[in-house]
């Protein structure tokens, strides 16, 4: 696509999804996703791929955990500010469902190149994670979800939103709730203006991402809709060096009304810019659309989501998201190429366009 640099990363098993990037201080870049035969299933790993700053290939995936008998998914990376590396990942038994998932943690000493084994973090079953930690006032701020739910519609409305916060560098930790968050899950902590925090939702009814804000990342409001789509599937937001907003997700919605919980394709995967906060986003432009993508083979799902996004220390920006199931694709381009474009989904920026 005009204005960006794209790369498809090299397949590690048969379906590859849910990435996360993690961009270092010195240029490099990582990818982490799960890999295997398929979603849920035995043996799925959690992998890792990497850009070395200058570099326009990406290593093969090297795998850093797999558990016989259970299905590891989501992992999560996080920089310590002491330089650490940590990564996180859930692990469910293999076709029983998310509510008997547990979560690891492995660390890493040197940026990523060599790895600890695996340890068990959070016992709790049904523990679920996805988006990153952030660090505030020195505390470790962890979003998680307690999954009531085996899939992501039946009984997922009693899936709750928690935050883990660990005030001695990951050592033990404390479990703040948010209220009001059922079926409101994934939650995606960044910090705006005024020393506040800002959360946002996916929405298991398949409505709207919603909104959450914080003081001091315990005590959080009641979540309220926002006027961008949600389909009941995973987002990303990141704050960008000049204080805007970057939000990636599937411009698509089951529905305006809060129903039963449901879901919608994922065939649209948009970028939005906020200048305010979260508050609007006039600009939105699509990474991946029907319309945008090769012809698809027979059976082929058209699926585009998971998204993560990264700025770089050069100020470019970095999407990393599932492609079909078959890899993991990055695009990396700079905050006027999203200024520049346009969409094709439901959302177009038109605060008009949709009524909360």
């Amino acid at each position: 696509m005009p204005g960006t640099r794209e790369a498809y990363l090299p397949a590690a098993a048969r379906s590859n999804h849910a990435a996360n990037l993690l961009a270092l201080p010195n240029g490099d870049l990582l990818s982490f996703w799960f890999a295997g035969a398929d979603e849920g299933e035995s043996g799925v790993s959690i992998v890792l791929s990497r850009l070395d700053r200058g570099s326009s290939q990406w290593s093969q995936p090297l795998t850093l955990a797999q558990h016989p008998g259970w299905s590891d998914q989501n992992p999560v990376p996080f920089r310590a500010p002491d330089g650490r590396l940590w990564l996180f990942h859930t692990s469910q038994q293999a076709g029983k469902g998310q509510t008997t998932s547990v979560v690891y943690e492995l660390t890493s000493e040197d940026e990523g190149h060599t790895w600890s084994a695996p340890r068990l973090l959070f016992t709790e079953p049904g523990t679920f994670i996805r988006q990153p930690l952030i660090v505030f006032h020195g505390a470790w701020l962890f979003p998680a979800y307690r999954s009531a739910s085996a899939g992501i519609t039946i009984n997922a409305q009693n899936d709750v939103s928690i935050v883990r916060i660990s005030r001695d560098r990951g050592k033990t930790w404390s479990t703040c709730p948010v209220p009001e968050s059922g079926g409101l899950v994934q939650m995606n902590i960044v910090p705006i203006a005024g020393g506040r925090l800002r959360a946002f939702f996916r929405s298991r009814y398949a409505d709207w991402i919603y909104r959450s804000d914080s003081v001091d990342g315990c005590h959080w409001s009641a979540p309220v809709a926002t006027q961008l789509p949600n389909n009941n599937a995973s987002i990303q937001a990141v704050r960008l060096q000049d204080g805007h907003l970057a939000m990636v997700f599937n411009n698509a919605q089951a529905g305006a009304r809060r129903e039963k919980p449901r879901t919608a394709a994922r065939r649209v995967l948009s970028i939005a810019l906020s200048l305010d906060d979260g508050k609007t986003w006039p600009r939105v432009r699509d990474l991946e659309n029907d319309g945008l993508a090769p012809s698809l083979r027979p059976g082929e799902d058209a699926e585009y989501s998971y998204p993560s996004v990264a700025q770089l220390p050069n100020g470019s920006i970095a999407v990393a998201f599932t492609f079909r199931r078959e890899a993991i694709r990055v695009m990396t381009f700079d905050e006027a190429w999203i200024r520049r474009g346009s969409t094709r989904g439901v959302f177009t920026g038109d605060r008009s366009a949709l009524t909360p």
